[in-house]
C-alpha cells in the first residue's frame, strides 16, 4: 500500500479576477476550492490512476472536514489524526499577477504526534510512504527525520518531496526517491546550476549520499532522472501552461505508483513526467485520460 503523509494540509482557495486594486473592494470573476497539500495531491493523482493509497497526516475543524469529505467523494482512504484547531486555508489570487497568501496551520499536540507515529509504526516492508510538503508550525521540518527513521524501521520505503535540510537529512535513510527542482538542488549545494551537465553532477551527489533515485524537475526545460544505472533526460512537451500548483506532486505520484508496480525506474520516470506535464496543462490535477494521452508524448533518452 502507498501512504501519503501531509503534516500541514490546506484548502486551496483560488480566486480569479482581472486585476487587484489594493485598498479597494475587489469582485472576483470566479473561484474554486480544492483539498490541498502536497501529499493529498499525490493521493488524488494516484487514485485517478486507479492505484490504491491511504492519505494520512493531521486534520482539524470545518476546513479539515472539507478535505476529508473531498477525499471520501473520490474514494480515497484516510487515516488522519484529528487536531483541535482548523486546517489552514491557502488563498491563491490569479489576476494580472499571481499572488499567494498561505495560512500557518494548526498546532499539533504531543499526543497527536504519537498517534501518527503509531500509524507509521504499524507499516510493513510491503508499504511505501510519501512524505511531502511543509510541517505543522510547532513541529518544524526537523520532525521529518524522526518520522522517516520510524517508517524505515518497519522496512517500508520512503519518498521524500521537500527541500533544504530535511531533504539532506532524509538521505541517511536511503529514500526511494527525492525530487528537488534545479533551483532547490543548487541551493542545497550553494551553487548556481547553469547546464544539464552541472545538474546531473549534483544529482549524483544526492545519489552518493543515499538516495535510490533522484528526479530533478526543470519546469519548461524537461526533467532528469539519475539512478545507479544511469542518467535519463525527459524532453519538455509543448503545451499551454495553465497551472503550476500540484505539478511536482503529480510527478511524484506517477513515479511512485508505477515503481511500486513494476520496479522499473525509467518507466516510472515516464509516468511521472506524464502526470506532472498533464497537470501543468490542466486547470486542476490532471485526469487519468489526459495523463495517458500525455504519456504517449513522453520522450526519454539515456545520457
Amino acid at each position: 500500500m502507498i501512504y501519503t503523509v501531509t503534516l500541514n494540509p490546506s484548502i486551496d482557495y483560488i480566486v480569479r479576477l482581472d486585476q487587484v486594486q489594493v485598498g479597494s473592494v475587489n469582485r472576483m470573476d470566479s473561484d474554486d476550492k480544492f483539498a490541498g497539500g502536497k501529499g493529498i495531491n499525490v493521493s488524488r493523482v494516484l487514485k485517478r490512476l486507479d492505484i490504491p493509497n491511504t492519505a494520512a497526516g493531521f486534520i482539524g475543524g470545518f476546513t479539515g472536514k472539507f478535505i476529508t469529505d473531498t477525499l471520501a467523494d473520490e474514494a480515497i482512504e484516510t487515516r488522519f489524526v484529528q487536531v483541535a484547531e482548523d486546517t489552514r486555508i491557502n488563498v491563491k489570487i490569479k489576476a494580472d499577477q499571481e499572488t499567494e497568501i498561505n495560512g500557518t496551520g494548526p498546532t499539533v499536540e504531543p499526543a497527536q504526534l504519537e498517534e501518527l507515529k503509531a500509524i507509521l509504526s504499524s507499516l510493513t516492508a510491503e508499504d511505501t510512504v510519501v512524505f511531502a510538503g511543509s510541517s505543522a508550525k510547532n513541529l518544524g521540518n526537523v520532525i521529518y527525520k524522526d518520522l522517516i527513521a520510524l517508517t524505515r524501521q518497519t522496512g517500508a520505503q520512503v519518498v521524500c518531496d521537500f527541500e533544504g535540510q530535511p531533504l539532506i537529512d532524509s538521505l541517511d535513510y536511503q529514500p526511494l526517491l527525492v525530487k528537488p527542482n534545479n533551483h532547490e538542488l543548487g541551493a542545497i549545494f550553494g551553487v548556481k546550476l547553469d547546464s544539464l551537465e552541472q545538474i546531473e553532477k549534483y544529482a549524483r551527489e544526492l545519489l552518493a549520499k543515499g538516495a535510490q533515485n533522484v528526479i530533478i524537475s526543470m519546469a519548461g526545460d524537461g526533467a532528469l532522472l539519475v539512478t545507479s544505472e544511469g542518467a535519463y533526460f525527459a524532453k519538455p512537451i509543448k503545451g499551454t501552461v495553465k497551472n503550476s500548483v500540484g505539478a511536482g506532486d503529480s510527478m511524484v505520484a506517477g513515479f511512485t505508483g508505477e515503481f511500486v508496480k513494476s520496479k522499473d525506474a525509467v518507466e516510472a520516470f515516464k509516468w511521472g513526467v506524464a502526470c506532472g506535464t498533464a497537470t501543468t496543462f490542466s486547470d486542476d490535477l490532471a485526469t487519468a485520460e489526459f495523463i495517458k494521452e500525455t504519456y504517449e508524448k513522453v520522450e526519454v533518452e539515456k545520457r
